[in-house]
């Protein structure tokens, strides 16, 4: 077989499945950009393991069982990512807390703040003074809650530099 018609025969493969694919990730995470990040990630896992496929079950199984691993690889990362943000938060909430007791210190804080580019700015402004979770933030701007975190955890690195 050819790699030209290796590649057709997958188009095939991806119109026919894409959306049995799509929906069932869709149930497992009740999140459709993460459903969408994940099936094309099975798609890509697929395309690249497609000698392994050995016929032995449906190709729409084949292909949910990449998704299921995918996905289960994808909650494992944003856990870990969820505690390391989670402990830094906790330190440099603190230190952020420390600093707002003294005007003049909290002044330098606005200061920096005020320079610091979007969307930085307001992720900042809204996790710490308007006490919103990841979740909703990330929905404001239409975005994952890791999407949030981790620009969070970019504005404080960002203030951080400045401030020391």
């Amino acid at each position: 077989m050819k790699a030209g018609e290796n590649v057709t025969e997958f188009d095939d493969v991806y119109i026919r499945h894409f959306n049995y694919v799509y929906k069932y990730v869709l149930s497992l995470c009740r999140n459709q950009t993460i459903a969408e990040d994940i099936t094309s990630e099975t798609f890509l896992k697929a395309l690249k393991r497609i000698g392994d496929f050995k016929g032995e079950c449906k190709m729409q199984i084949w292909l949910c069982q990449i998704a299921k691993n995918t996905y289960f690889s994808y909650r494992k990362r944003e856990k870990k990512r969820a505690d390391y943000t989670e402990e830094c938060e906790l330190s440099y909430t603190e230190d952020f807390e420390r600093k707002f007791s003294d005007r003049e210190k909290a002044f330098e804080i606005h200061k920096a703040l005020h320079k610091l580019e979007e969307p930085y700015k307001e992720i900042f402004t809204l996790r710490l003074f308007g006490e919103l979770s990841f979740s909703q933030i990330g929905e404001l701007f239409g975005k994952t809650e890791s999407w949030a975190r981790v620009t969070y955890h970019r504005a404080k690195l960002k203030l951080r530099e400045v401030l020391l």
